[in-house]
């Protein structure tokens, strides 16, 4: 097993939040991937999209793995969209479609969100491919805020 590594992402401010749901298939194995796993978060690189997808129990965040960020002698990437579970509603059964916020932090999100719909599903097939030889490898995630500079 690899030693620890730490990844440290930006916040930007929130453009819009939007109140949909993933299909049921995508959301039920990022929670057994979860569980699978003994690490808190699970990095599943989208690399046809240049996208870092990190989820974790709360949500998943995506990450573009292009840009890059500077703020107060800390770097990072930048976080582009983010899906947040909606546990406080109810679903009756596993195969009903899973409610989720979506998150906006860049003004092409949405389409990009529909684009990951696809993309991420088979990143996280082909991640658990691999988990099966290897196992999850230990990161540890960090979000920190990167609000606009006021003009």
């Amino acid at each position: 097993m690899g030693e620890n590594l730490s990844e440290i992402f930006f916040r930007p401010d929130e453009l819009a939040c939007e109140r949909l749901t993933i299909p049921a298939p995508l959301y039920n194995q990022c929670r057994l991937m979860l569980s699978r796993c003994q690490y808190e978060h699970v990095f599943i690189p989208v690399r046809t999209l240049q996208i870092q997808a990190v989820l974790d129990d709360e949500e998943v965040i995506f990450i573009d793995n292009q840009a890059y960020a500077v703020k107060d002698g800390q770097g990072g990437k930048l976080i582009r969209l983010a899906w947040k579970f909606r546990r406080d509603l109810d679903r009756d059964n596993l195969t009903e479609p899973a409610p989720i916020d979506m998150i906006y932090y860049d003004e092409k999100a949405r389409e990009l969100h529909n684009r990951l719909i696809g993309e991420f599903k088979k990143a996280m097939d082909l991640l658990e491919e691999r988990a099966k030889e290897h196992g999850c490898e230990p990161k540890v995630k960090r979000v920190l805020p990167f609000p606009k500079a006021d003009s």
